[in-house]
């Protein structure tokens, strides 16, 4: 059945987060050869709509406004209903990503539609669409259908690989006027903690500290590794409580969740609240002196030893690897 499904694109820093082009593909697959309509907001994002279109899109529409150079759920909500109502959809997909929890549940209730979070997976199975979520803190997973009314899912980062990117693509973007106001919520300045680099949250390689790391400097060598394999720097909530390092790295229940590719744990024991965040990484490497620490548990390759010792020989074996490469 083919649908029209349009996709949420997110501009951070003047260019499209990666889990946009994910978004795409997720929605390429839930139109079933209809059409995708890719959506940005803010207040210049029209040269970026290409970007959609590369990664296919069929076409973009954008609603740019000095009020809209921040996110704010008020400004966001009024632009994209505007645009749902001259499209009218059969579908839309969001990333789960601060953005994206804040603003689709919202849109959800304004549409009284129902929505499917945290995706992982899409696919065809007995003539429905069928979405995949992890549920009791990724122990499990769910399989949903749409039975009725519009197919609305924010899907996870890193889970949904994007189309390969085809340059010759074209397509239409367009403007459309909304007239923002009534805002509840101005943002004056927003001041980054994270430290700078590969967003943690899309972030392919991600090595994480925990309190094994026994002070703030203790995350140098997690930082120069993390460097060498364009990877981010993540943590523990213990490590987080230690002020070893900021909240905005926490990986967990209660901080973010990472999928990368690979995740390396430097002295992490492997509390459950922290599983919950990292789990489902492709592959998972765990460095702890404790040879009954639970993150062995989980871990694809374990290294029992002091992560002072094994990270910096790591880190010179994976330089051999990238001077070679």
């Amino acid at each position: 059945m083919a649908r029209k499904i349009v996709v949420l694109g997110e501009v951070r820093d003047g260019a499209l987060r990666n889990v946009s082009f994910e978004a795409v593909a997720a929605a390429k697959a839930a139109a079933e050869g209809g059409e995708v309509v890719g959506i940005l907001i803010g207040d210049s994002v029209h040269a970026l709509g290409a970007d959609l279109i590369h990664y296919g899109a069929d076409r973009v529409v954008t609603v740019e406004s000095d009020k809209l150079n921040q996110y704010t759920s008020d400004g966001y909500s009024q632009a994209l209903m505007a645009v749902i109502d001259a499209e009218k959809p059969e579908g839309l997909v969001f990333g789960h990503t601060s953005l994206g929890k804040d603003l689709a549940p919202k849109i959800a209730a304004k549409l009284d539609s129902g929505l499917i979070s945290d995706v992982t997976s899409l696919e065809q199975a007995g003539g429905n669409l069928v979405f995949t979520r992890p549920i009791y803190s990724g122990k499990a997973f769910e399989k949903k259908i749409v039975t009725d009314g519009l197919i609305f899912a924010t899907i996870r980062p890193n889970n949904i690989s994007p189309l390969d990117k085809d340059e010759t693509r074209t397509g239409e973007v367009s403007s459309l006027s909304v007239d923002v106001k009534d805002l509840r919520t101005i943002i004056k300045e927003v001041v980054r903690k994270a430290t700078e680099g590969v967003d943690l949250s899309e972030a392919k390689v991600v090595i994480a500290g925990g309190r094994g790391v026994k002070s703030e400097e203790g995350f140098e060598p997690l930082k120069e590794l993390a460097t060498l394999l364009n990877g981010a720097v993540g943590a523990s909530r213990g490590a987080c409580d230690a002020d070893y390092c900021d909240y905005s790295l926490q990986i967990g229940q209660t901080g973010k969740v990472v999928t990368p590719d690979l995740y390396i744990a430097c002295g992490i024991s492997g509390a459950i609240q922290h599983l919950a965040g990292m789990s489902n990484s492709k592959v998972i490497v765990a460095i702890n002196k404790d040879p009954e620490a639970n993150i062995f548990k989980v871990a694809d390759y374990g290294i029992v030893g002091d992560l002072f010792e094994v990270v910096p020989m790591l880190t010179e074996e994976f330089k051999k690897i990238v001077v070679n490469a």
